[in-house]
């Protein structure tokens, strides 16, 4: 299975794993990648020690080519990008911040570069500050996904670019990678689905809850942590809906994240006043956010904590390994195209 994604990436099948906070670690990263697919670490939640250890992981347990992402809008993202730069990663990807010095830095050790996007004016703005290919994320992603549905989104953004893309929200089988060539993309990225395999570090809980979850059971929401995104319904998310905040909880909430990624909190707090009343709101969700998650995904609590989960989790039956779900995503994928041969001549 040939792309322009397999190509530049040299990996086997379109097929790569999102950068999951608590859920993309090294293990789950390897599997992936050793599967033939591209797996990518979350490093959003990692002090620069914690990235630099995980990275070095990832490379005892695979050869295959990885990737890491650095979500710039987060506290010390900055020194996540420069260790990753430094231990030479093969692909970074970033989002929710300008790029350009990333793409620089990753190109002059032969590196390659992929921002994650939601909309044409950061689509353009990424292929203009170097990167080299990217994750456009729709709808009916599970956490932060686009206003816009990836069946109309994909086909749009690739019109307008020249890179490839990787298509993300709504894709867990050979049949939505297929329709993914189809509209445009080179690949395709899966969250929910690697969520929801063995080797995932998820609670058992979470998995369970996603082979239960329809279609219908989630909801999208700026609510949770400051940006829109997309959670199962629960008991956690109802009472984040409700939960009023003010501007001066940021600098409260903002000590427990500057600790946990051993960033200076000073300089945080100093930040988040400057921010205005718009942003550190914002910042007070996001610190409600970075428990709230962790609850949800790694302790299963969903009184307190919150499940980010695609609408594809109510397509989503089983608990397979990793290998499994690559596996037949590549067989059906060659067994349905076969089927279009016969109907479309």
């Amino acid at each position: 299975m040939k792309t322009r994604i397999t190509e530049l990436f040299k990996i086997q099948y379109p097929i790569v794993l999102s950068g999951m906070s608590w859920i993309s670690t090294p293990e789950l990263v390897a599997a992936v990648s050793n599967a033939g697919g591209l797996g990518i670490l979350a490093t959003g939640v990692l002090t620069a020690d914690q990235t630099r250890e995980a990275v070095q992981k990832i490379r005892s347990l695979t050869k295959k080519p990885f990737g890491a992402n650095v979500t710039l809008y987060f506290p010390g993202a900055e020194r996540n990008a420069q260790v990753l730069i430094e231990e030479k990663v093969p692909i970074i990807n970033y989002s929710l911040g300008k790029g350009d010095k990333i793409a620089k830095a990753a190109h002059a050790y032969g590196g390659k570069v992929v921002a994650t996007v939601t909309t044409h004016k950061h689509a353009l703005a990424a292929q203009r500050d170097g990167a080299d290919a990217l994750i456009v994320t729709g709808y009916e992603a599970a956490g932060h996904g686009g206003a816009i549905t990836s069946l109309v989104l994909i086909p749009a953004i690739a019109d307008a670019l020249d890179i490839p893309i990787i298509a993300a929200g709504g894709f867990a089988d050979g049949r939505g990678l297929l329709a993914a060539l189809a509209l445009g993309a080179d690949g395709i990225a899966m969250g929910t689905r690697f969520m929801n395999t063995k080797e995932s570090p998820a609670a058992e809980l979470a998995k369970q809850a996603s082979v239960k979850s329809e279609v219908y059971h989630t909801v999208y929401t700026p609510r949770v942590d400051g940006l829109p995104a997309r959670f199962m319904k629960s008991e956690g998310v109802e009472r984040l809906l409700k939960k009023r905040l003010n501007p001066f909880s940021a600098l409260i909430r903002s000590k427990k994240i500057a600790d946990m990624l051993e960033f200076p909190w000073l300089k945080l707090a100093i930040g988040i006043m400057l921010m205005g009343p718009k942003r550190s709101m914002q910042m007070a969700q996001m610190a409600i956010g970075f428990d709230a998650f962790k609850l949800g995904t790694i302790d299963g609590d969903f009184t307190k904590g919150v499940l980010p989960l695609g609408q594809v989790s109510g397509i989503i039956k089983d608990t397979p390994t990793v290998k499994q779900v690559v596996d037949s995503i590549v067989k059906e994928t060659v067994a349905i195209e076969k089927q279009l041969s016969k109907k479309v001549k």
